[in-house]
Formats: structure tokens, sequence, C-alpha cells
């Protein structure tokens, strides 16, 4: 059994060794044909071989559902074009050589094609060799390089519009970083099959140059070596040879116009979840087009000197197809498209068939308190314009999209974020969606169901035309275009993204900035069970004997109000365990807790070996506001022109920061830390305030810029004006 078990991974490995020396091998025969001589049986078989090989990458083309699926076709075609003229030149060999002893002297497959194919005529034969040359020079193959330089040329432009989509769709969480390197990867060996097709195409048009010059040779040497060397006439030897080159012409030209209608099917085919064929059949049969076909047959037939039996076959098979055509069109409009009422979302909730406004009511009806209550924590409001987004119809993938946003921002918060209840609501215009938590309205955008949102890039120079709009997530100036325009829009460095994904990010900001508000004590409670299963005593031990679950809900609130991720339960509950005074405020707590967690929140921003870039005060100006801090709670009272010079500047430092690929963050003495946050949460809620105390010891930091106000602005301030 023993000696069984091995058999299978020996013949595999013996299996791969023999698999990758075929292709060396195959290489170098194909060299030593150019330079030893083949018997004209050999030359049968190596031409009958390269029919088989044309007529097998042909098929595989015509199968192909996108030009991907057959990314090694370049060099397989650049191997068959080498095959082909090595064949030529072995051929020349024996034409040149034997010619004079007859038409059989070159082989059967040269003779078959020499007095079969073109009915023993070379006049003929030369004629048809030539308008082949022609079809496949002139037609297929300039036809084909020039879709290929095309095709390249949007492609490599496109490249890195694709690869910041892929960017964004990985940062907001809508694929994991195995999904977004494969994409990276296969737009990278797009960009190259499109290269190398720009490339290969090339190889056709040249073959057929070769085979026209090969024919002359064989022509006017094979006369000359028939007429000096053999003693034939030359009417002989020109019938002859003439016969035999053309033969070979044709043997190697037949081959050639395959593969170059298989190159120009591969640079034609667009990506579909079918092969060209079927794609074909479903796009052609369509009724409206049979039908008026049917007709002009019908009436070409009825006229006198036609064929009028072959034109009034072709057009009943017209109408019959016409026919049929019509029957699957009405089957599939038949077929349930929409989605049904109250069906419910993968997110758990059940969407509304209707706004209550249409439905009916009675006075008799008695009210329930389901009717007036919606106890969804998160809600997602749209107009009837968006319902495709929502419904999976068309393509839509929000659902999906928001279920990703959720999943991601319950990993990087350390809370489950509840699911999203998205209703049509038929009071908000049609293109408006609405962002609801519990019953408060926190955010309202409008998006374009039918365009895509082209945000530019530094490098954009192009106005593209559209609905000029902000990006509702960042702010940013940015078109809604039409869907042909992305190619345009990608290849000026714009950022293309789905109206799903401008919703589901905007979502994922609002939850963010709002996670505070998304937890309650069942929510908390849920927490302490999963950590009780790791770490027993300490639950037990912290809540609720030293701190009640209500108070430890309103640390974790405050913790998340301040974008610090509450994921390591267990070191907030030890840091409350250890505080010497547990009478202190909440905002006090959760202040105190700070350097244990704020390492979290600098890791979910980049790399831990990356230099933190800072903001800072001037000692002038950080003086001056603490002397405007609030005496009794979180805040800052400053003069209007002073705050909205202060904030102007710090705006300033956030684009610059954004612009640098990082977020603003602003470094203060502790005891200003907290009043500094609730002065800025309202302004910029993307800022992020840091104390001396919160910066890890191990991390480098870099100040970018210190924000100081004029001295005579400053000194215009009393401590009067700030109290």
């Amino acid at each position: 059994m023993s000696a069984m078990t091995n058999v299978g991974p020996q013949s595999g490995g013996l299996r791969g060794q023999l698999g990758g020396l075929a292709m060396p091998t195959g290489i170098l025969a194909i060299l030593a044909m150019m330079i030893l001589p083949l018997p004209a049986a050999l030359l049968d078989v190596f031409f009958v071989s390269n029919i088989l090989l044309s007529l097998l990458v042909l098929m595989v083309a015509v199968h192909s559902q996108r030009p991907l699926d057959f990314s090694s076709f370049p060099s397989l075609l650049l191997i068959a074009t080498t095959l082909r003229l090595a064949l030529n030149v072995a051929s020349t060999r024996v034409v040149l050589a034997e010619g004079h002893n007859g038409p059989g002297a070159a082989g059967a497959v040269i003779e078959a094609f020499a007095s079969f194919v073109v009915g023993g005529n070379f006049i003929v034969g030369l004629l048809v060799f030539v308008i082949l040359v022609i079809i496949n020079m002139v037609v297929i193959a300039k036809g084909a390089g020039r879709v290929s330089e095309v095709s390249a040329r949007f492609t490599l432009d496109a490249m890195p519009g694709k690869q910041m989509a892929i960017d964004a769709d990985l940062n907001a969480g809508l694929m994991s970083p195995e999904e977004a390197k494969a994409r990276r990867a296969e737009v990278a060996a797009e960009a190259d099959f499109y290269g190398s097709m720009d490339g290969a195409s090339k190889f056709v048009k040249g073959d057929a140059i070769a085979g026209l010059i090969i024919l002359a040779i064989n022509v006017v040497g094979g006369i000359i070596i028939g007429t000096t060397q053999h003693g034939l006439s030359v009417a002989v030897a020109g019938e002859t040879y003439v016969r035999l080159s053309v033969g070979d012409g044709l043997v190697a030209q037949v081959p050639g116009l395959l593969l170059s209608l298989a190159a120009a099917i591969i640079v034609t085919r667009s990506s579909s979840s079918s092969d060209m064929g079927g794609l074909i059949s479903k796009q052609v049969n369509i009724a409206t087009a049979w039908a008026p076909a049917a007709a002009v047959l019908f009436m070409l037939g009825l006229v006198p000197g036609m064929p009028n039996l072959i034109f009034l076959l072709a057009s009943a098979l017209a109408a019959i197809a016409a026919v049929t055509a019509q029957r699957r069109a009405k089957q599939v409009k038949a077929q349930p498209s929409a989605r049904p009422a109250g069906a419910p979302s993968s997110d758990g909730f059940a969407g509304s068939s209707a706004p209550d406004s249409d439905r009916a009511d009675s006075s008799t009806a008695a009210i329930t308190a389901e009717e007036v209550t919606d106890m969804a924590p998160l809600s997602l409001q749209i107009g009837y314009g968006l319902i495709s987004l929502a419904s999976g119809q068309d393509g839509g993938t929000l659902v999906s999209r928001i279920t990703a946003i959720r999943r991601e921002l319950s990993r990087a918060l350390g809370i489950v974020v509840p699911g999203v209840r998205i209703r049509d609501d038929l009071s908000l215009p049609p293109n408006t969606y609405r962002i609801r938590i519990g019953q408060t309205i926190v955010a309202e955008d409008m998006v374009q169901a039918d365009r895509k949102l082209a945000i530019p890039g530094h490098g954009s120079t192009r106005k593209l035309a559209g609905i000029a709009v902000k990006d509702p997530s960042f702010g940013l100036d940015a078109v809604w275009i039409m869907p042909h325009q992305r190619a345009e829009a990608e290849a000026d460095d714009h950022t293309v993204v789905d109206p799903e994904a401008v919703v589901a990010t905007h979502m994922g900001q609002v939850l963010q900035r709002h996670a505070g508000d998304l937890l309650g004590p069942d929510d908390v409670q849920a927490l302490l069970t999963a950590l009780a299963q790791a770490a027993p005593t300490l639950v037990e031990t912290v809540v609720p004997k030293l701190v009640p679950l209500h108070m430890l809900t309103a640390v974790m609130r405050q913790l998340l109000a301040d974008r610090l991720p509450v994921a390591d339960l267990r070191r907030i509950l030890e840091g409350l365990a250890q505080m010497a005074d547990r009478n202190m405020p909440v905002a006090a707590q959760a202040e105190s807790l700070r350097p244990a967690l704020v390492p979290l929140l600098l890791q979910q921003m980049g790399s831990i070996s990356a230099t933190l870039k800072l903001v800072t005060f001037s000692p002038e100006l950080e003086q001056l506001l603490m002397r405007c801090k609030r005496p009794s709670e979180d805040g800052l009272t400053l003069d209007p022109d002073f705050a909205g010079r202060l904030l102007k500047d710090l705006g300033a430092a956030q684009d610059a920061a954004q612009a640098g690929g990082h977020m603003l963050m602003i470094v203060v003495t502790p005891s200003l830390r907290r009043s500094m946050a609730a002065f800025l949460r309202p302004n910029l809620e993307d800022a992020i305030v840091l104390s001396l105390t919160d910066l890890p010891e191990n991390r480098r930091v870099e100040v970018t810029q210190s924000i100081s106000l004029p001295s005579a602005f400053l000194s215009s301030l009393t401590p009067s004006d700030g109290a």
C-alpha cells in the first residue's frame, strides 16, 4: 500500500517535468526545420499539424468569454507564425531540390492543394493565393492591428484610474486585501495583454509579406534551377514550379488566415458572461430586426427575373426567426422582476411596499404603536429614483456595500454596528437619500442612479460634461457623468465611483462620526458577555461591583465620540479598575484612558513605522486658548473674528494633510485637549486632537506646521474678550 501511495506524486512530477520540456523542445525543433532537410512525408505531418493548431486557436478565441481568458494568445501566435515560416523554409528546400520530379515530389499535402484546391490551373491558384494574402494583410491583419493599438492606449491610460478605484473600494471596506491584490493583478495583466497584442499583430502582417516574397523566390528560383540544372524548358519549368509554389503558399496562407481571424476576434471581443456565439445570438435575436428583413426579402422574391424561390425561402426563414424572437421577448417580459413588497434586505430589515401616505385610511381603523414608532437603530430613506440601487435590479449593490461597510466599521471601532433598514419614501425628492440614527436625521444628500461620480485627481486637466456637485463624503469637487464617459474620465486622472459606493461611503463616514450614538447598555452587555469567556474574573470583578453598567456605557460612548476604538475592552476595564477616584465625571474618566487606547487609533491610520505628522499651536496662541476655556464645561468661548481666523488656518492645515494622504492631528497640552476637541467637533469633524501624553513613546513624530496668529491680532484680544 505504501508503494502505491508514492505512485501518484511521482507520476505527477514526471508529467510536470515532461510538460515543462515540451515547449523548449518544440521551439528547438522549429529552428531545426529551418536548417536541416526534411523528407516530404514528414513535411505532410507538420503541415497537417499546423492546420490543426490554427483551427484549435480559432475555436478557443471564439469560445473565450473575455480577452484575458486567452492571455497566452500573443505568445502562441508568435510560436505558430514561427512554425509556419519554418515550414515555408523547409518546403522551399524540397520544392527547389525535388520539384523537377513532378508535383508529388514536395509531399501529398502540397500536391493536393496545388491540384484539388485550385483545380490544377496554376494561374487560378496564383490569383487565389494573391487574394488570400490581400484579405489577410490589408483587411483582417490591418484592422486587428489598429484595434490592438487603440485598445492598448486606452487600457494604459485608464490603468491609474482603475488602481485608484481599487484603493477606494479597499479603503471603504468593500473588498479584502486579497481581493484587491487579485484585481490589481488583473488590471496589470490586461494592460500587458493589450500591449502584447499590439506587437503580436505585426507578426501576422509580416507573415503575409513573407509569404509573397517566398512565393516569388520559389517561382523565379525554380524556373532558373529547372532550366539550367535539369534541362527543362521554360514553359515546363514555369508550370511545374509555379504549381508547386502556389500549393506551398496556400498550405501556409490558410492557417495564417485562421490565426489572423483569431487575433481579430480576440481584440474585438468584449467582456461578457457568454461566449461570442451566445452573445451574438442573444443580441441579434430580436423581432424588430428580423421582421423588416423578412419583408424586404419577400418583396425581392416577387420581382421578375430574380431567383424567386431562394428569396421567398429566405423570407420565410426570417419570418420564423421574427416570430420566435417575439415569443421569447414576451416570456422574458412576463417574468417577475420587481422586489416583492416587504422583502427583507440582507441586513435583516424589511423594506416598505409603499409610503404611509399611499395607504388606505379609515376612521374606524385602530392605530397601533407599531405604526407610529420605528425601533430601527439605523435607517436609510431613499427617494423612488434610487429604489433600483437597493432592490438588486440593474446590478444594484447598495445592500451588499452597506453590509461591507458595517463589517469594516465593527472591526475598527470594536462594537457591533447595527443593521440598516432601507426604506423608500415618496415624500423625498426622487434622487435624495437620508440617513437616520434612531429618529434623528444625521445626513442627507443626493445621487444620480443612472450616472457615475467622477472625482478629479491631481493630474486632471479636462472639464467633464455633467452635473457639478460636491462629494458628500469628503466635500471634494465632483461631476456626475454618464456611464459612457467613464473611459474619458479615467484617462484624465478622475476616480469614477458608482452611486451605490457614494451612498455607502457617506454612510460609513457618518456612522464613524456618530459611533457613540450607536452604543447602548444592551450592546455593552453583549461585549462583556463575549469578554467573559476569555477573562471571566476581570468582568465579574469590575462590572458591576466597581463600575456600573450605565457608567461603563457612558465612558465608552465618550471614547467613541473622540474617535477612539473600544475594541480592547479588557484594557478599558483594567484602566477603570485602577482609577483612584471613580467619582470623576465621565469625560475625565475617558480622558484618563486615552494614553492606553490612542495607539489603537494610530495603528488604524497607517503603519506603526510611519512618522506621525502633527500640527501644533504657538505658545502665545495656546496660552490665549487656555484663558478662553469654559470653567464648568468643555469648549472654548472665543471672539467670533478670532474663532473664524483660527478655523480658517486649521481648515487649510486639514486640506494640506489630506493632500499628503493623512488626517489632521493637532497636539495640545493635556489641560486644553478636551476643550479644543469640543470646539472643533462641529466645525472640523475629521480632525483628531491629541494631548502630549497621548503620543506613544515608540513612534516618531514630525511637526509639519505650527499655527500662530499675527501678533497685532493677538494683542488686540484681552482676557475679557475670551471670557
